[in-house]
């Protein structure tokens, strides 16, 4: 799909069609070769494809072609929703055009796009619209870091807010079952949080480049530091997430060897408690002929009675050691 965005408003084309005089920004959606074809012989430089854009070096993602600056940034989507990707996008700014190429869609695309509508005098020139799009891609990698913060800040709270006191005022201990749902969302949230860290490494790098090759009488030198710098706190706030699920990964793994060894220790003051009475009716199941107890009356009672002592002493004493 090919869309021109001009000072007097957007419309869309077909490849058999002429680019208007006026376009400023050209967003080639999932273009065809036609599409590209068209781009590329009316403004004289070469647009990225699918296979350009997938190569990872720096040579290959940042050039100068025909005199337009070509920039391919990764950028991070769906950092809201449960299903985050990075997805690649071609800049290309020349003198009088500026050209957009991906394939996937992209929500700061359209909410550019749904700006310029309102006001299409920001799209004046393709440097003011370069600029203006890449201001809204950050701030929407800034809502999607917002985001994943607020997770973080939930999961933290899940992992460590015992549950209410019950009817005998003891604290609910937490199931293995809801400690893997922990570890699900923290996998999730760090997932997001590495794709919105690769969002901001390779805007600050297209943005460096830029900086570097823009022509001075472009004036996009101002706007182009703001934006460094916002992409520098996103990175600082990048940072500061990952510690903390580093920090929540090993309190709720160490919660779960907690809650693992308290079901150990459960068994082993069981056989412990079982075991003196095994004892005393082992003795007492010996087929020896002098054995004064098996004749009394009270013998039967008597063994009952001792290994009913037996089993609650050891409980007592690990109940007044602290040790349950």
């Amino acid at each position: 799909m090919l869309t021109i965005y001009s000072a007097t408003g957007h419309q869309m084309i077909n490849a058999g069609d002429q680019l208007p005089a006026e376009a400023v920004w050209i967003d080639l959606r999932n273009p065809t070769p036609a599409e590209e074809q068209l781009v590329e012989q009316t403004l004289g430089f070469g647009v990225p494809t699918a296979d350009d854009m997938a190569e990872i070096e720096t040579s290959s993602r940042l050039y100068i072609d025909n005199g337009a600056i070509v920039m391919t940034a990764t950028l991070a989507t769906g950092l809201i929703t449960e299903t985050p990707e990075t997805v690649p996008v071609s800049f290309v700014l020349g003198r009088h055009h500026l050209v957009t190429v991906r394939y996937a869609e992209i929500r700061s695309f359209d909410r550019y796009a749904a700006q310029l509508q309102r006001m299409p005098g920001q799209c004046a020139s393709p440097g003011m619209a370069l600029m203006g799009l890449i201001d809204a891609i950050v701030d929407r990698l800034a809502d999607g870091l917002e985001h994943v913060g607020r997770e973080v800040d939930q999961i933290s709270r899940a992992a460590f807010r015992r549950a209410e006191a019950g009817a005998r005022g003891r604290q609910q201990r937490r199931s293995n079952l809801a400690l893997q749902a922990l570890l699900t969302r923290l996998g999730a949230a760090q997932d997001g949080l590495s794709k919105a860290r690769e969002s901001v490494v390779s805007l600050t790098r297209a943005l460096s480049f830029l900086q570097f090759a823009a022509p001075k009488d472009a004036g996009l030198a101002a706007q182009i530091k703001t934006q460094v710098r916002d992409l520098a706190s996103l990175a600082d706030q990048a940072s500061f997430i990952g510690s903390n699920l580093t920090f929540l990964l090993d309190a709720t793994l160490g919660l779960i060897s907690i809650e693992q060894t308290a079901v150990q220790k459960i068994f082993s003051v069981a056989s412990i408690v079982f075991l003196p009475p095994t004892l005393v009716a082992g003795v007492y199941g010996m087929n020896f002929d002098h054995m004064p107890e098996l004749g009394w009356m009270l013998g039967y009672p008597m063994a009952l009675g001792i290994m009913l002592a037996v089993a609650v002493l050891p409980y007592a004493i690990f109940r007044w050691r602290g040790w349950l």
